[in-house]
């Protein structure tokens, strides 16, 4: 078995960590013939615990690790220590630990796979992707849900927002594939000068060699994702599998099971076929900023 380092390369966050330990666990458990019920009954748990455990989407208990790798027959000091340590450095908080006062649980595991994919695929209908907000948009948005904050509260939210864009400036940055709805580019979201301010950035942003962006014109009509929008998260390592996300007002869903995680990769090819290419973005970003926001 190929032991997942706990330090290096892109995906090292706890979200996915986790995620990374729970297949290791998955797959030691089913080569050694044990049920996920036998597997609860040795640490004391539920079936869906053990079940929440290899999905990664619940912490680890030293202990816990420990007696299930001796359940499962593994023995070797150097493959113990691998996964206790891995089990260790998936328990640690995320940089984003620190916004909890603002940052609701379910989106805090979106930060932590967001973080780790390699490709990050997108559709937005109201609004710029979040990745790709200036400061001025991101505070109109924040603005919008939660209007009635204290000025600290929505300045921590922003520069929430703004930190999670650290990712598309490291080393190793994901691909940042986004096809953008004509309308959210066209309503002014905090006012002329700001959408001429976030339009411009988006030129600039067309400019990196690891961002695609894609405009869907309002004469495409109708097009394959008129229900909303949603992310795809696509990750290096081939143990884990793509997950789509589809955010909600006060909740979100997080899919991986085969039959959705197709729907939304089909539904996304034809969103891409359907836009503008890549390469006629900055010319209708151009149009849109001389039609509204001219300078």
């Amino acid at each position: 078995m190929t032991m997942v380092p706990a330090e290096g390369g892109p995906a090292t966050g706890p979200t996915v960590l986790r995620m990374l330990l729970g297949a290791q666990l998955r797959r030691l458990r089913e080569s050694s013939g044990v049920t996920r019920e036998g597997a609860g009954w040795e640490i004391r748990a539920s079936e869906s615990k053990i079940s929440r455990m290899e999905l990664g989407r619940v912490g680890f208990k030293e202990r816990d690790v420990a007696d299930l790798l001796t359940l499962y027959g593994v023995t070797a000091p150097e493959e113990r220590e691998a996964l206790l340590k891995l089990a260790l450095d998936a328990n640690s908080p995320g940089w984003w630990h620190r916004y909890g006062d603002v940052l609701p649980s379910w989106f805090q595991s979106y930060l932590g796979l967001e973080a780790a994919a390699a490709l990050i695929r997108s559709y937005e209908v109201q609004f710029v992707p979040g990745l790709l907000q200036t400061r001025e948009y991101a505070r109109a948005v924040v603005l919008l849900g939660h209007g009635t904050a204290a000025p600290a509260e929505i300045e921590r939210r922003v520069t929430l927002r703004m930190q999670r864009q650290r990712l598309l400036r490291r080393e190793n940055p994901p691909l940042l594939w986004a096809v953008v709805d004509e309308a959210a580019l066209r309503r002014p979201i905090g006012g002329r000068e700001v959408m001429r301010g976030q339009v411009a950035a988006l030129v600039e942003a067309t400019k990196s060699p690891h961002i695609r962006l894609q405009v869907i014109p309002f004469a495409a009509g109708g097009h394959a994702a008129a229900g909303g929008a949603f992310t795809i998260l696509r990750f290096g390592d081939q143990d884990l599998p793509d997950i789509v996300y589809i955010e909600q007002l006060t909740s979100a869903l997080y899919l991986d099971k085969r039959d959705d995680l197709d729907y939304y990769a089909v539904a996304m090819e034809r969103l891409c076929v359907e836009a503008e290419p890549p390469e006629r973005t900055p010319e209708i970003l151009g149009r849109i900023l001389d039609d509204l926001y001219p300078g």
